[in-house]
Parts: structure tokens; sequence; C-alpha cells
């Protein structure tokens, strides 16, 4: 006998999409059956007309805890995650402090532990020290990060020879390796050139040359040292142009972001600080290009980069643009303007499976347990109505920044339920079951 079974829903996996029965025990896919085959269950979930979906496994988010509660805390940003239908969070290392020791990441888990609405796997910082690895690695993060460009000098690899250096000391360790393409040089050029501070000074200081030196770096490292390495958000035509004809070098993957695809640099004029963020958004051409790399398989992952700032932070008086704290929210809006882009036909639903769950979870060592619908995974699982809309206002944010750049946005489809293994925790657009959140670990 099952715990649950959900009848009458279309699975989409990332390789495809059938009508299926679930059957779900102890919080897991125990079978997948044939529509309409008797079966045993508890509880039924009617599920008629409707996609059954993975949870989404957001790759890229700053949950702000500890230091920087003001903007998000655990609470907030996973409530926001169980409304958008992410249901596991990576969460990043650029807190206050940042996460960088063993005792650091311990805490930060142990501080979770009972606060959190969806599950949330923790990422590590390198620093140029790289004090007590062993460690850290015991607590199994699922990345560690490592920084280029535009952070603090302790965490900063701001050449090839660097980075070189610590892919090889990290090879073979464990967790993939997060490398976040730019170029330390060329901000530092630029600010000398240009000291008027303005959006177009902050564009020039972080253009697509930085991003396209930082992704040939990341990839030439990784093909010299055998390391698994994930390049992080990227947005430019030379990116991804250098992404294309490197990438098959070594085992590298690649990022990109929702509002990458829908934002210019010249909408900074009109909403500049609310949109403010790094990489900075880029040319049309650029959004072009991008979304062409999207429709035909290049990007490995859709991540948000969520990174709220409160509105009192975005509004104030700041010397020069580039001083405007950098980020803006995303995990509640993932899902609504992913399945807008399969509206538009620019991907269908097994590339937003594939990207916004398969692949981030198998890249982050969590593929034994979440980002499919298939037995023995959790039974994380959205059930979406393509019959209905969603419409993304500011004022429905959960997060604690209050907005989304997607505000007044109608997009495609309407999710209805989220499941985190076999609970119920949002129905309706109401979170009903909080606080059913659990840290998860790497198991790469």
């Amino acid at each position: 006998m099952f715990d649950t079974l959900i009848t009458g829903g279309m699975v989409v996996t990332a390789t495809g999409q059938s009508p299926a029965d679930i059957g779900i025990l102890d919080g897991r896919v125990a079978a997948l059956r044939a529509p309409g085959e008797p079966a045993m269950a508890r509880s039924f979930i009617d599920a008629s007309g409707k996609l059954l979906l993975p949870g989404l496994v957001d790759a890229h988010v700053h949950l702000r805890e500890p230091g920087l509660t003001q903007k998000e805390d655990f609470e907030s940003g996973t409530h926001a995650a169980a409304l958008g239908g992410v249901t596991t969070i990576l969460d990043m290392p650029t807190d206050d402090p940042w996460t960088a020791t063993a005792q650091q990441l311990s805490d930060k888990m142990e501080s979770a532990a009972g606060r959190i609405s969806v599950d949330v796997g923790f990422q590590a910082v390198v620093s140029k020290r790289c004090d007590s690895l062993e460690d850290l690695l015991a607590l199994s993060p699922v990345s560690l990060e490592l920084f280029t460009a535009d952070v603090p000098v302790d965490y900063c690899f701001d050449s090839l020879d660097a980075v070189t250096e610590m892919l090889r000391r990290l090879a073979g360790v464990g967790p993939v390796i997060g490398v976040s393409p730019g170029d330390q040089s060329i901000i530092e050029g630029s600010a000398g050139r240009d000291r008027g501070g303005d959006i177009q000074a902050f564009l020039a200081s972080r253009p697509p040359l930085a991003e396209a030196g930082g992704i040939a770096r990341a990839v030439l490292a990784a093909a010299e040292t055998g390391a698994h390495v994930h390049v992080r958000q990227v947005n430019s035509k030379l990116g991804i142009e250098t992404w294309r004809r490197l990438h098959g070098m070594a085992d590298v993957t690649v990022e990109t972001t929702p509002q990458n695809l829908f934002f210019t640099s010249g909408e900074y004029e009109i909403s500049g600080a609310r949109l403010k963020g790094s990489p900075p958004f880029r040319s049309h051409d650029d959004v072009a290009a991008l979304r062409n790399a999207v429709a035909e398989g290049l990007i490995t992952i859709m991540a948000t980069d969520h990174a709220p700032h409160s509105r009192a932070e975005k509004s104030a008086t700041y010397g020069s643009f580039a001083d405007i704290p950098g980020g803006m929210p995303g995990l509640q809006t993932l899902l609504a303007v992913m399945l807008d882009l399969v509206a538009e036909k620019l991907i269908a639903l097994p590339d937003l499976v594939r990207m916004c769950s398969y692949n981030p979870a198998r890249r982050f060592g969590l593929g034994l347990s979440k980002g499919s619908i298939a037995v023995g995974c959790d039974a994380d699982i959205l059930i979406v109505d393509m019959t209905r809309s969603t419409a993304i206002t500011d004022a429905g944010q959960l997060s604690r920044a209050g907005y989304t750049p997607f505000h007044g946005r109608r997009t495609a489809g309407k999710l209805t339920d989220v499941l985190l293994r076999g609970e119920c925790i949002v129905k309706d657009g109401t979170l009903i079951a909080p606080c059913r959140g659990q840290v998860v670990r790497s198991v790469a």
C-alpha cells in the first residue's frame, strides 16, 4: 500500500513526458504506474489534466544568513522558494562571515535546521589559506566556490596561475568547484580610467571581454588539472561563443539566469537600482545570443542568483552606480518565468526539467535523491495547471526584498500543489506545512 497515489497527471522528465500515476511511500517515489491501474493508498491526489514536474533545484541562491538577515533569512527565503516550486536550494557562501571553514559551515547547517520550508544544501568558499580542507569536506558541502574578481582579497583568485594551482589542489577531492568568471584587472583598470561612477562606467568595468576571459580561464584550468568545474552566471554573446568553442575540453558545466533572458542594460536608466547586479545586463544582441544558446541546449543549468536586498538598501543614495548593492530576488518566480519560455516555444517542458531540476541535482551531488520523478528519488513533486495563468506582482513576493523584476508579468501555467518528500507543503498558493525542509549534503 502506498502512502499517497497521484493519479491522472502527465509526468515530465528531462527526456520526455508521458501519463502515469505516481505511488509514494516513506517520502519517496515507489512506483510509476500505468494511468488508472488499480492500487491501494492511504490518500489520493487527483491531478487529472495537470503536469507533474520534479521539484526545482536552484543551484545559485543567497539566503543571506548569517549576518545579513535584514535582506533575507532562512524562513523568508525558503517560504518564497516553496511558493515558487523550488524544493531544493543550494545556498552560496557569501554571507557575514563568509562560509570558509568547517566551523562556519557547521554553524550554518545547525542554524538552518528546523527553520527551512524546503531542502537546502550549502556551498563553501575557497580562501587563499584554504585552512582545514579535510574538515570542511567532511561536512559534504554541495560545492566549493572559487571567485576571480569583485570579492575581498582573501577570496580573489585573480590570475590563471592562481586559479590553476587551486584547482590542482581541489581536483578529485569531492564536490564540484563553482567558478565565477570575471577579471579583476579590468575592474581596476576601468576604475582608473573612468571615475565618473555612472551606469556606463559600471558596464565598462565588467564587459563581455571579462566574462569571456573568465570562462576561458576556468575551462583551461579544468582541462589542465582534471577538476570538475561549474561556471557561474554567464550572459554575453562573447562569453557564450567562448563557451561554445572550449567547453568540450574539460568536465565543465555552465549556468545563466532567467532575468538575463528578459532584461537589457538599457533598462538601467529606468529601473537601475532594482535591476543592478553582477554581471550586468547586456545588449539586445547579447540577450538574443543567450536565448539561442538556451534553445539549442548549450546552457546546462538555469539558476536564479537570488540575491535580495532590503528596499531601504536599494533606494539609498550612493556615490556611484557600482556601489548600489547588486542582486535581486528570483526564487519565487523561477518556475513561472520558465513556463513562460515554454509558452514562447523557446524551450520545451523536458528542457525546463533538465535545466532546473535534473542537471543541477546531478552536478551538485544530489542526483540520487533530487531532480527526477523516478523510483527511489524523493517525492518532491510540482502539480501545474496549464489551463490557468500566474500574475507576478511585487505584493505577492515573500522574499524580504518585497519586489520582483518581473512585476506585472502574467505567465502561462499555475502551480497548484508542491510536495516535499511526499508531503503537500503548498496548496493553492499557500504554505500549509512550513519548516519541513532538511539540510541536504553532496554524495559526490
